[in-house]
């Protein structure tokens, strides 16, 4: 596995994907990425939730002359709640580079878009009909656009499009850098490549199957500010032999670490921060059991091989679904039964669907655990160890001074003191993180609310903290994506 730092990206492209907690790039992301920044076209087989936005969207940023007010990236996507999408993510990896980015899509006012429009953006995400539209009206122009997307290309093809997008590869100028992604490639979409692209390096990334059949995958619906609260009372009721517990950035690993020092656990944090001396010397203070939970970052975790792991906390949820597999693998191993338990907030749940599906595995939820559970936990670890003690070892030598201790006091009395002198009382230290922002899934899940199109929604304004719109409702959008009745509010929202 390759990190964002490793492919050359640009200092501002690299803070927008540190803040936005990405630091190792996805497969996807991996081999197109170096091959967009060269300039070359390229076919990208991968299913949806493998980073294919930031794979095409980083190549494309990097090009963009944020001087020149005019559209210089284009992409086209089949829906308007993935053109949505699509141009916020696109919108906050090019935030500190100051590229503006605008979605245009069928079904929300025309003279909203076209006011948008003379702002000048760099980028537009487009459904097609609607980009032809303004094409035709001259609305929008596409002289100097440099890099063009077909985003989910086998999609538009099921929704008719096709048409729509040959028309507009030959409207966009020959000298163009074009990049397509499907899931499958039907033979209408080699055509395209064969026949509107220059030369084009395929990328083929499937998507791995859960092969692991050893490991009780769960998860708890939990708010972001109840994490850490959560995380402590489970460990004081599972008491893991040795866990990992996987954070998203270097900051929330060394915040997670402190927290749990507080809280009186032996845990220490690894991350790409760290000296390789450093990094190997908490690496053998856990395979020592000399601390008994390792917090990291996927990167630092890259390459691990600890035996004897029982317990696996996915503290943030991954972006991908190659990553969750690429976590839990590390219990379970050595023909050794493992836990993986999983975080997630409401807004995530999505995501959780996604990679239940690509992995073709079930994730059973379970109830968060209270604090008076966790100690309880705690508790009934002390009667374990009486009981072994009672049971293995000859304790003839303390009889006398038990007896003597009887004559003096109720059995009920000693029983307690002597499990609450052998209890780990947890110190309940008050522990506050950053919050990192939740991992949105493009394409939502059937059975979820809808997106809906009209008026000024806050949750369709990405300058706040609202929520992404999830499914990709085709109700919304008729078969040519522009002439729908729907009223639309103003969606200029990725103008800072």
């Amino acid at each position: 596995m390759t990190t964002f730092n490793e492919l050359g990206i640009s200092k501002p492209i690299m803070k927008a994907l540190e803040k936005m907690g990405f630091e190792e790039a996805t497969p996807i992301q991996e081999q197109t990425i170096p091959l967009g920044m060269q300039g070359k076209d390229v076919i990208g087989q991968a299913q949806t939730g493998t980073g294919k936005t930031a794979a095409f969207g980083i190549p494309m940023i990097e090009k963009i002359d944020k001087d020149a007010k005019k559209i210089q990236g284009l992409v086209v996507a089949p829906t308007r709640e993935l053109a949505i999408q699509v141009s916020e993510e696109i919108h906050r990896l090019g935030k500190f580079k100051g590229v503006r980015t605008l979605p245009v899509y069928g079904g929300q006012h025309m003279d909203r878009q076209i006011r948008a429009l003379k702002e000048g953006p760099h980028i537009v995400v487009a459904t097609p009909g609607r980009l032809l539209d303004h094409i035709r009206r001259k609305t929008i122009k596409i002289d100097n656009v440099h890099t063009a997307v077909l985003d989910e290309a086998d999609e538009m093809l099921n929704m008719g499009f096709i048409d729509d997008i040959r028309d507009i590869l030959k409207m966009i100028p020959e000298e163009r850098q074009t990049l397509l992604f499907s899931a499958t490639m039907p033979r209408e979409i080699r055509e395209i490549a064969s026949t509107l692209m220059k030369n084009p390096e395929e990328v083929k990334v499937k998507s791995k199957e859960m092969t692991v059949s050893n490991i009780d995958q769960s998860f708890l619906e939990v708010l972001e500010k109840q994490k850490f609260d959560t995380l402590t009372n489970l460990l004081d009721i599972q008491a893991p032999e040795l866990a990992i517990v996987f954070g998203r950035t270097k900051k929330r690993v060394d915040e997670v670490t402190e927290g749990l020092h507080a809280r009186g656990f032996r845990a220490e944090g690894i991350h790409g921060d760290l000296t390789q001396g450093k990094r190997m010397s908490v690496l053998n203070k856990f395979k020592s059991g000399r601390i008994e939970i390792l917090v990291a970052t996927d990167v630092a975790a890259r390459g691990l091989d600890i035996s004897g792991v029982t317990h696996v906390y996915n503290f943030d949820v991954p972006q991908d679904p190659e990553s969750y597999v690429h976590r839990i693998g590390r219990t379970g191993r050595a023909g050794k039964t493992g836990e993986a338990i999983s975080f997630i907030t409401p807004r995530e749940m999505p995501h959780l669907h996604l990679i239940e599906k690509v992995t073709k595995s079930k994730v059973k939820r379970m109830d968060a655990p209270s604090f008076d559970e966790a100690r309880r936990g705690q508790q009934q670890l002390t009667v374990e160890k009486l009981t072994s003690t009672i049971e293995g070892q000859d304790l003839k030598d303390y009889r006398e001074t038990a007896a003597e201790l009887l004559d003096q006091h109720d059995s009920v009395t000693v029983v307690a003191a002597a499990l609450k002198l052998m209890t780990k009382e947890r110190r309940n230290a008050p522990v506050t993180l950053s919050s990192v922002q939740p991992v949105s899934v493009k394409g939502g899940q059937k059975g979820k609310k809808k997106f809906r199109g009209g008026g000024d929604n806050k949750r369709n304004n990405f300058s706040r903290k609202g929520g992404k719109p999830s499914g990709r409702n085709r109700k919304f959008q008729n078969k040519r994506g522009s002439n729908s009745n729907s009223s639309g509010g103003n969606r200029n929202q990725n103008f800072k």
